[in-house]
């Protein structure tokens, strides 16, 4: 008895735990570049000082879903959005990488460039910085451009060139601060065939009927284990009665 209402108490648990994953999902429906979270449920063994006899049940975030979203047309010269496979590296807080599919770029008080999420946009020698300028452009191959102030039409200069990636999937895991990171820590090697396209974000890639049809799906499964919980009480007070009689 006290195995069933451990099992069953462990899942309503867990349902729990798993539906906070698919509302962080559903929450950033509209948060452009967001890769959406995989979760899944398993058994697991309970090891201690005696033999693993029992289990409970166990929902994980296994991975994170790398594909794509929808490209959204906006038409701003500093949005770029990633073509295909490949991220644009930014500067994290504690100075090392992390990666993000969509830029949102715009250029702060100090001339640095930073991405949506406010991070500095990474370049060749580190934190991309932009000097005084009219206009500013993004080639597809993350080369920046500007015309500066005072100059004609058709004179525009090289500033840096962003640092695209495209690392290995099995190295990649999603941080708490929602960009990308690499597992092993190191910073991904600039890639060439990466390409960005001006005046487009990545929306993303979440879907939201699926993501309802999974939270309808694991209430129910949470009212099917507080329904066993109740079961197993009302079989202990049977049980405690026969035996009183007894």
């Amino acid at each position: 008895m006290d195995k069933y209402l451990y099992v069953a108490m462990t899942g309503a648990s867990q349902n729990a735990l798993a539906q906070k994953a698919h509302a962080n999902n559903l929450a950033n429906i509209s948060t452009n570049g967001f890769q959406k979270d995989l979760e899944q449920a398993r058994s697991m063994p309970v090891f201690g000082d005696s033999f693993p006899a029992r289990a409970f049940a166990l929902s994980e975030r296994p991975a994170t879903d790398f594909s794509p979203g929808a490209l959204v047309e906006t038409g701003r010269d500093l949005d770029v959005a990633v073509q295909g496979r490949g991220w644009i590296a930014v500067q994290n807080p504690d100075g090392g990488e992390s990666y993000v599919r969509t830029g949102s770029l715009n250029v702060d008080a100090l001339g640095v460039l930073r991405a949506g999420n406010g991070m500095p946009v990474m370049g060749n020698g580190g934190p991309i910085a932009v000097p005084p300028e009219q206009q500013i452009e993004v080639g597809e191959d993350g080369t920046i451009s500007i015309r500066a102030m005072g100059e004609g039409p058709r004179v525009m200069a090289e500033v840096d060139r962003i640092k695209l990636v495209n690392p290995d999937f099995k190295n990649m895991t999603k941080g708490l601060d929602g960009s990308i990171h690499t597992k092993d820590g190191k910073p991904a090697q600039a890639d060439a065939n990466v390409k960005l396209v001006s005046g487009f974000l990545e929306s993303s890639n979440v879907n939201a009927v699926e993501e309802m049809t999974s939270v309808l799906a694991l209430a129910k499964q949470f009212e099917l284990h507080i329904k066993m919980m109740n079961t197993a009480k009302d079989d202990d007070q049977a049980m405690a009665r026969v035996l009183q009689i007894s």
